[in-house]
């Protein structure tokens, strides 16, 4: 199994959606910050790693640990890569996934 290196690339905000559907004593950000990594070691979670997120880049994670390329159909300029976002549709993450060979 191939480690896969997880680095948050884009963190957005719809502030539009926010004031429409969510209650006032929930508007906390997300904690995560640009920039952030962490290490996927082909079987554990990584730690502090949000389970939502989790959910969402756990397939992908473990295509390219197993030595899957190309998971976008050649979309991404490196075939070890996938770019996956959370599936928080007010403040949505967005993780570079790369196969660290």
């Amino acid at each position: 199994m191939y480690k896969i290196k997880i680095t948050i690339i884009k963190k957005c905000s719809h502030t539009d959606l926010i004031d429409i559907y969510e209650l006032p004593q929930t508007k906390n950000p997300c904690p995560y910050k640009e920039g952030m990594t962490y290490l996927f070691d082909g079987y554990n979670k990584p730690k502090d790693l949000c389970e939502s997120a989790w959910l969402n880049i756990y397939p992908y994670a473990l295509a390219l640990s197993s030595g899957g390329n190309k998971i976008f159909d050649n979309w991404l300029k490196n075939e070890n890569s996938a770019i996956v976002s959370c599936n928080d549709g007010l403040r949505p993450v967005s993780f570079l996934l790369e196969r660290i060979d």
